[in-house]
């Protein structure tokens, strides 16, 4: 397995749009940490980029000798908001940016069976240029539970179509997010994201979802017993020949510093799985 780091990280708490650190600073703070990749969201390079900033940007990770893990093409998959589909209806667009990125998976969003057709074609087009679909296991889109991620999985029927497995939005929901699950999923497992929350009635931040309603959460850090059991996660990884990139997605900004935060997670990540 691979450590990446997303840009997630420096996002203004509860922001898509809105970077805390530019991406010059952030592939230092990456190299620095040891991460080996980055995962691009747009609040770095997206859809808005002009061609000039999009190569800047690609110069940039290569000169550092980093990867792009994944590329997040917009503002609205990340906020899975009532457009997240749209990606699918204009997948060429994030195609392009991804390969100017270097990269050949892409994110994308879905919360309506409507979209499946719509995935499916997007799939077809990505397939003809070697590239990749992945959708997260994502509280109120179609891949909320494990069940119903493995139906849609089965109703788009394409190879190249797979899943970004984060085991923080399948607590929420009350689902396992241990061996059984990753054992089922395997088979499909494109990307990894790992956050760290902890259920709480009264905490300060609060997630909707369709199968529970709101739930209430402490953000916590990597290691804290209230949160993600991640020896065991990265166990049933590995147990699963799962080899691809671990992607730090924790919103380190969140009253914590980039930096320190960044390098705290992937020294503690390091105590507990093999990394190359």
């Amino acid at each position: 397995m691979k450590l990446s780091l997303s840009t997630r990280v420096a996002e203004a708490p509860r922001r898509k749009d809105l970077a805390l650190m530019g991406l010059d600073a952030l592939i230092a703070v990456a190299k620095d940490a040891g991460y080996r990749g980055l995962s691009m969201r747009a609040s770095q390079a997206g859809l808005q980029s002009t061609p000039d900033e999009v190569r800047a940007a690609r110069a940039a990770i290569d000169a550092a000798g980093l990867a792009v893990s994944m590329v997040t093409a917009n503002f609205d998959v990340p906020a899975n908001n009532e457009r997240a589909g749209v990606a699918l209806r204009e997948i060429g667009r994030h195609l392009d940016l991804a390969q100017a990125l270097g990269c050949d998976l892409v994110r994308v969003g879905m919360k309506a069976l409507s979209d499946i057709p719509w995935a499916r074609r997007a799939a077809d087009e990505a397939a003809e240029r070697g590239m990749r679909l992945a959708h997260q296991l994502h509280v109120c889109t179609l891949f909320e539970s494990v069940e119903a991620s493995l139906r849609v999985l089965r109703e788009v029927g394409r190879p190249n179509f797979g899943l970004t497995y984060e085991p923080s939005n399948l607590l929420v929901c009350g689902e396992d997010y241990g061996e059984a699950t990753i054992r089922a999923i395997a088979p499909h497992l494109f990307n990894v994201y790992l956050q760290n929350i902890a259920p709480r009635v009264g905490g300060p931040n609060t997630i909707e979802t369709w199968v529970n309603g709101p739930i209430a959460y402490d953000l916590v850090d990597f290691g804290d017993p209230r949160g993600i059991d991640f020896p065991r996660v990265l166990d049933a990884l590995s147990q699963a020949g799962y080899r691809g990139w671990v992607t730090v997605h924790h919103n380190v900004a969140n009253g914590t510093d980039i930096a320190a935060g960044t390098r705290r997670i992937a020294g503690y990540l390091r105590t507990i799985a093999r990394f190359d």
